[in-house]
């Protein structure tokens, strides 16, 4: 069983132990299985306060992150505070170097200020709440701060945004670790959407607020219903009767990233979903999910997932369909390993 740590310091905010419990927790096999053992672990053991009115007991220690496969560093009170930029020593340096190498470690909200210090973000890209991006890209300049995104993927070293996006990023992780159809099911238990369109360039307050009636939620409705034929830019924008300019400025205010990288997407979703759960030729598959062509859809598949189409399929539905299996790396997407602790 995949076995979760997650570290907790003092001025936790409790949702999110909340978060990783209850998304993995309810993680089950094709049989009912649970998939995941989560643990909570703190530098001392004992009486954690957190940022509300109450504590919690901790009783086991950062030995348990030896133990982990999976490593998440939950955020403190005190990261809100100025950072000094410098990086990890003392206990919480110590615990770090018992992580053993190969784990997969990923931060909530401003969790990331740790992964920062601990050197395990230098040269890759990562988030944080978009308020402390600023501080985050300041004091550790080796870090790639994306600050409108809701999570990062390097493969073996995760970063979230705000505290809710810590329920995009866990669901993200089960996703890759079982698959679409194992996430869904845990998302719909917990009455989330699977996956949340755009990133936290939506959430970002802005002086006048943008009006209703422009928005491209219509075009976007419209399209996931049309996803099997080619859809144009200009289609789009007549959907919403918007020049293509002004369409393409909304959508990327409004979601994040552009209207073709987010058809990309809603495609690759499309496809991961027929590959777990239909025995549909990938010709039919490249149909339905829009790319045309069986070449084209491994194409881009392997670009965007790190393996083929077929090999996907072969890992998450089992020789025979009828149990998952698991291999880590057939989602991981990683750009490469994780350089040496510190």
């Amino acid at each position: 069983m995949h076995r979760i740590a997650s570290l907790v310091r003092p001025g936790l905010l409790p949702i999110e132990l909340g978060i990783v419990h209850q998304l993995f927790g309810n993680a089950r096999s094709a049989s009912g299985a649970p998939l995941y053992e989560i643990v909570t672990c703190t530098i001392v053991p004992g009486q954690v306060p957190t940022d509300a009115d109450f504590t919690i007991a901790v009783e086991r220690g950062p030995e348990a992150l030896a133990a982990a496969d999976t490593v998440i560093v939950l955020s403190s009170k005190g990261d809100y505070q100025p950072q000094t930029g410098g990086r990890l020593d003392g206990p919480m340096a110590d615990a770090f170097a018992r992580i053993r190498p190969g784990t997969r470690i990923a931060s909530i909200c401003t969790g990331a200020f740790l992964l920062a210090a601990a050197g395990l973000l230098d040269g890759r890209r990562a988030t944080t709440h978009w308020r402390s991006a600023p501080d985050l890209r300041a004091l550790y300049p080796a870090v790639e701060v994306e600050e409108n995104v809701l999570y990062t993927d390097s493969g073996d070293v995760l970063t979230s945004a705000g505290v809710a996006a810590g329920i995009d990023l866990c669901l993200h992780m089960i996703r890759r670790d079982h698959g679409a159809t194992v996430a869904n099911e845990v998302a719909r238990g917990t009455i989330v959407a699977p996956h949340r369109e755009g990133g936290q360039a939506q959430y970002i307050s802005r002086p006048v607020p943008e009006p209703r009636s422009s928005s491209t939620a219509g075009a976007r409705s419209w399209a996931l219903r049309h996803l099997d034929r080619p859809l144009s830019l200009r289609e789009l924008a007549a959907r919403d009767s918007m020049s293509v300019r002004t369409f393409t400025r909304r959508f990327r205010e409004e979601v994040g990233i552009s209207p073709l990288q987010w058809l990309t997407q809603q495609r690759l979703e499309r496809a991961r979903q027929l590959l777990e759960e239909t025995d549909l030729a990938m010709d039919r598959i490249a149909s339905d999910a829009g790319f045309g062509t069986a070449a084209s859809l491994r194409q881009h598949f392997q670009s965007a997932v790190g393996v083929s189409p077929s090999t996907y399929r072969a890992t998450f539905r089992g020789a025979h369909g009828s149990e998952w299996t698991v291999r880590e790396s057939a989602f991981s997407g990683a750009s490469g390993s994780r350089g040496q602790r510190r």
